[in-house]
């Protein structure tokens, strides 16, 4: 069997025994609510769900006002279990929009078939359709109000046939959503990143060094690539580059670093919300990475963003910070 057909069939294996794929740590949501939930308020976001109903609901609007009628069709890339495309279209449902489906692409049939369920138990399976395909292959057949990523682009290698695609489908008026991850391939650190990481980790106590998700304990750092068995972060670092040169930002957010590190899967769960100590780490790292980020020593490992076909007059970017600064140099 080739190598590629290898790392499909471990991709598939890793998420048909995935039901909650995207549970993290009490930690993370520490930190998000603290940190991250109000520099998105400020843009009527508090959520990434949110990000994906207010933007899709405008895109309807400006298609519709550019004359689309009949049925707006929406496509989610690697919707995985379409939790977040339920709770999607429930809410576009109950904002008046009627008439419109989201297409659910995933290489995974039982989180397919998992989507499907939780479409019928909310109601909505008739704004759902369900569609098994590897995304690297995948071809567009129609054009889209809009098109969505949630925490699914790290995943896939053939980014530049992905976004041809999505650039051929996308309606003029329609935007490309996504909320993902762009730091370095199989989630490593950079150098200038990891030096920071392993004077933060001399810190901890040594029962925070377990790693949760490899169930071993990391005494001194382990700056693992994760893409080496099945596609997680296997080109994370072209997305943003890939994305520049492909489309144009309306709005962007790129956010984090080392504070990744401490409130993932494999380590957040060592920390406790209920302890000062914890929480005062958390603080400190989370200020550590706002501060060398806006200096430009460090960049961003998240991002939130829309995008469209044709350039925008007046984007909206977090801190001024435009998609440009935000990209790591490889070279």
């Amino acid at each position: 069997m080739k190598e590629l057909d290898l790392k499909l069939k471990r991709e598939r294996e890793i998420f048909n025994a995935n039901v909650n794929v995207h549970d993290l740590p009490d930690i993370f949501h520490y930190w998000a609510n603290k940190f991250l939930r109000p520099l998105l308020e400020k843009y009527e976001i508090s959520h990434p769900d949110d990000l994906f109903v207010k933007h899709m609901f405008a895109s309807a609007q400006e298609c519709a006002k550019a004359g689309v009628r009949g049925c707006f069709n929406y496509i989610s890339i690697g919707s995985g279990n379409c939790d977040t495309e339920v709770r999607v279209a429930v809410r576009l449902r109950d904002m008046g929009l009627t008439d419109f489906c989201i297409e659910c692409l995933d290489l995974s049939p039982s989180m397919l078939n998992r989507g499907k369920q939780l479409a019928v138990d909310a109601g909505v399976s008739e704004h759902l359709s369900f569609i098994e395909t590897d995304l690297n292959e995948w071809r567009a057949n129609k054009h889209y109000t809009s098109v969505i990523a949630n925490q699914s682009l790290h995943h896939i290698e053939n980014l530049e046939r992905l976004f041809e695609q999505i650039n051929m489908s996308l309606h003029p008026n329609g935007s490309f959503i996504t909320s993902d991850m762009i730091g370095r391939n199989g989630h490593q650190r950079w150098p200038e990143a990891l030096e920071l990481i392993e004077d933060l980790w001399r810190e901890l106590p040594e029962s925070y060094k377990f790693n949760h998700q490899l169930n071993r304990l990391e005494s001194k750092f382990v700056n693992w690539d994760c893409s080496t068995e099945g596609f997680e972060g296997v080109r994370a670092q072209d997305i943003l580059p890939l994305l520049i040169q492909n489309f144009h930002f309306q709005f962007f957010v790129g956010y984090s670093n080392l504070i990744d590190i401490f409130i993932d899967r494999s380590f957040g769960h060592n920390f406790r919300i209920d302890n000062q100590w914890d929480t005062d780490f958390i603080d400190r790292v989370h200020t550590l990475d706002e501060t060398l980020i806006k200096q430009g020593d460090i960049k961003p490992t998240h991002i939130m963003a829309v995008m469209k076909v044709s350039p925008v007059q007046y984007p909206t970017y977090l801190d001024g910070l435009p998609p440009e600064y935000c990209v790591r140099a490889t070279q």
